[in-house]
């Protein structure tokens, strides 16, 4: 019987590759591929239903059904049995479809006597294109081999969509890859860029789906599997301290050493299928069980099966083998996600980046903003949209990618840019002038850092110094930890860059959403509550003590500024500064020159040291307001939740209350204070701040001159003015006052 059901499917498959062969136009093939299968299955009615849009399917064809019907009957999504096999990705098969649940009755096309009814879903990987149907006039289930025959010849329907086989008249015929498409997403860092798509990973296609020699195929497929065996064991190799990678590349080889896995794919073979399209046919019916799968650990483990197909895929096929020497004119990154050294291989080479996953804390955009390269993040279907080469086009302000822009998008975009362009011309005039306001106050504007290829921004973007150099990037972007003398050497480049400027060098901030390679996650329910920064580092004092050496030596005699990250009470900094006391006095004994002058300060992030004891205030000697993690804390609002992170405006009454509060403790006990996050490069929320008190403002290098060109045109008496005049009226946030304002000026 086995041999039987792969003789017939052998024989539907060469009938496929023939049509497939033919000159036909897309209309035509549809057509012939609904006669065959009807023929080939003994089913009166066989339907192909694409979708039109996201939520409409539109009949392309039929044999059986009324043919006036073609091109007009259509459903939303999850409507009927059709509509809900697109929705769910799952077979139904009904023997009596009309008192199936969800059934929906289409006069128009004659189906009232078909009372036996199976659809399977068309679909690419998970990308959904439309649905497969027949129906019959006996009274009766399809039986698995009937079902496996028409999965199959769904999966060449969705081949050949992908290769454009069917491309003709009509919104569900039209040319894939080739329409405008808008996604949104969320923005990571700002910027707008212009470019061509570069796929990190690009899609393998399956140009091979019918073999007419199974032991060819057969050897092909083992030889392939026995390579990347081999190569899931050398990576391994290379991996063995490093644990999270190790626990990925073990779930690798358990699949790849699947003995399940390859009969089923030989199976596939059996039936017709080359060794390639056995491959994506298992990978597609595992990733259809797994998604259904109310286990969180098997679904996770979806990302690493695609993962391992698509290697495989690779090494059969021989695609997807890019170099850096391939890249387009102005590349736009495209991918799933990436790694920190992965992109910084990339380097400033990008124009811009678009993940499909990802978070604005992300490893990722901690990169993408030291580059200055904008970022989209949680932009969905990228990957599936689009082709290496395809025209794209970046907002990373409003979090949305054009792909494939008619030209009134490229209009209005390339006017937004010049628009920008001539704002940076503007910006330039004043880079070496001071941020002194209409009413005389200065505003010292500093500017975060994290990588070397910063530094050059510190006197092309005319900040006064580094009011953050996060130093957990080193960490982030290497397989293992840092020797001592690598990051001394590291630091001391740092210093000299920043020819006797001041910069400020926030110790290892890592745990929440930046977790070293080489170090084991802790599964937290809520890790931005949880064992992070100097929690860590008070933990673990060994790197504490190697990277405080490291700055200490660094500086060799020079000023020297440390920050402590994530400082929740006092008895925190106290210990963090004995260890800055143990150091200094180390180096000292090795002969070290200690630094001309050494500032230890802090970083306020959470609402409890706003309110820490007096004597914190009097010993700490300086003080940065970490305005991202300090607004989520204080709205209690996470900052990775789109739903609830843009509810609350930095200009709400009451932050900027709770911030006043924080200058006048600073000003009691004369300590110095700045602010440093995403707001402070935000020019309205920086002129907001300066009138309520602050001086020192750090922000990425570009956001320097539209807040400074603000500043300077300002009277911050008037501003303050006007924030008072809000609070005493009720407002709950003084963003529309303060627009006013601006409004009316010359």
């Amino acid at each position: 019987m086995v041999e039987r059901a792969e003789s017939e499917s052998r024989k539907l498959l060469g009938r496929l590759r023939d049509t497939m062969a033919n000159e036909a136009a897309g209309q035509e093939r549809l057509d012939q591929i609904t006669h065959l299968t009807a023929d080939s299955m003994g089913t009166e009615v066989c339907s192909i239903y694409l979708f039109r849009d996201e939520e409409t399917l539109e009949l392309c064809a039929t044999q059986g059904l009324n043919p006036d019907s073609v091109h007009q009957t259509r459903m939303k999504l999850g409507e009927g049995l059709v509509g809900r096999v697109a929705r769910s990705g799952k077979t139904i098969n009904a023997a009596d479809a009309p008192s199936a649940r969800g059934f929906r009755y289409m006069p128009e096309t004659g189906e009232e006597i078909y009372p036996s009814f199976l659809g399977v879903p068309i679909q690419r990987l998970g990308e959904k294109l439309g649905v497969l149907v027949v129906q019959s006039k006996d009274a009766r289930e399809f039986s698995a081999d009937e079902i496996y025959a028409l999965e199959v010849v769904a999966m060449v329907l969705a081949e050949m969509t992908e290769l454009g086989a069917f491309v003709g008249e009509g919104a569900a015929l039209r040319a894939r890859h080739t329409q405008p498409v808008l996604v949104r997403g969320v923005t990571a860092q700002e910027g707008t860029a212009e470019g061509h798509v570069w796929l990190h990973e690009p899609r393998v296609v399956v140009t091979n789906l019918v073999a007419d020699d199974p032991e060819t195929e057969r050897t092909r497929l083992t030889t392939a599997v026995e390579n990347l065996r081999i190569s899931v064991d050398q990576l391994l190799a290379v991996a063995s301290g490093d644990t999270e990678q190790v626990q990925v590349l073990e779930a690798y080889r358990m699949f790849a050493n699947s003995k399940g896995w390859l009969r089923r794919m030989e199976e596939n073979i059996d039936r017709g299928l080359s060794a390639e399209a056995a491959v994506e046919k298992e990978q597609s019916d595992v990733r259809a069980r797994m998604l259904q799968a109310t286990d969180a650990y098997l679904r996770e483990r979806l990302q690493d099966l695609d993962d391992l197909s698509n290697r495989l895929l690779r090494i059969i096929t021989g695609q997807g083998q890019q170099t850096g020497a391939d890249l387009p004119e102005n590349p736009i990154l495209v991918a799933r996600n990436i790694g920190p050294g992965e992109l910084l291989e990339y380097g400033r080479q990008l124009r811009g980046i678009v993940l499909e996953e990802g978070s604005v804390g992300s490893h990722a955009a901690i990169v993408a903003r030291a580059l200055a390269i904008p970022l989209v993040i949680n932009a969905k279907r990228m990957q599936n949209e689009a082709l290496n080469g395809d025209h794209i086009m970046v907002d990373g302000d409003q979090g949305i990618v054009h792909l494939r822009p008619d030209d009134i998008v490229v209009g209005a975009f390339r006017d937004k840019m010049a628009m920008q362009a001539q704002a940076q011309e503007r910006y330039a005039s004043i880079r070496e002038k001071p941020a002194v306001t209409l009413c005389g106050k200065t505003i010292r504007l500093e500017m975060n850092a994290g990588l070397m290829a910063d530094l050059p921004s510190l006197e092309n973007s005319g900040a006064e110094g580094v009011g953050l150099f996060r130093t957990e990037l080193q960490f982030l972007v290497r397989s293992q930890m840092p020797k001592r003398n690598e990051l001394a050497a590291l630091y001391a480049r740092v210093l000299d860059a920043a020819k006797n400027k001041r910069v400020v060098f926030r110790t290892l901030d890592i745990g929440s959403d930046k977790v070293l390679p080489y170090m084991q996650a802790e599964d937290e329910p809520n890790p931005a509550l949880g064992w992070r920064a100097i929690r860590v580092g008070l933990d673990k004092p060994g790197v504490m003590r190697m990277q405080l050496q490291a700055l200490l030596r660094a500086a060799n005699g020079r000023p020297l500024s440390i920050m402590f990250p994530f400082i929740a009470q006092y008895e925190e900094y106290s210990a963090a500064r004995a260890e800055v006391d143990k150091a200094l006095a180390r180096e000292k004994k090795l002969g070290h020159r200690p630094p001309e002058t050494l500032e230890i300060g802090a970083m306020l992030e959470t609402p409890s040291l706003a309110f820490a004891s007096k004597k914190f205030y009097e010993e700490v000697e300086f003080l940065s307001i970490g305005g991202n993690d300090l607004k989520q804390f204080f709205f209690a609002a996470d900052r990775e939740n789109e739903r609830v992170r843009r509810r609350y405006d930095t200009l709400n009454v009451s932050f900027l209350t709770f911030i006043e509060d924080i200058l006048q403790r600073c000003r009691t006990s004369n300590t110095n204070v700045s602010f440093c996050g995403e707001d402070a490069g935000r020019p309205v929320e920086a002129l907001c701040l300066a009138a309520i008190g602050l001086t020192s403002l750090s922000m990425r290098p570009a956001s320097i001159g539209p807040v400074k060109h603000l500043l300077r045109r300002c009277n911050l008496d008037d501003v303050r003015k006007v924030i008072h005049d809000a609070r005493d009226a009720g407002e709950q946030s003084v963003r529309p006052a303060v627009m006013e304002y601006l409004r009316g000026l010359t």
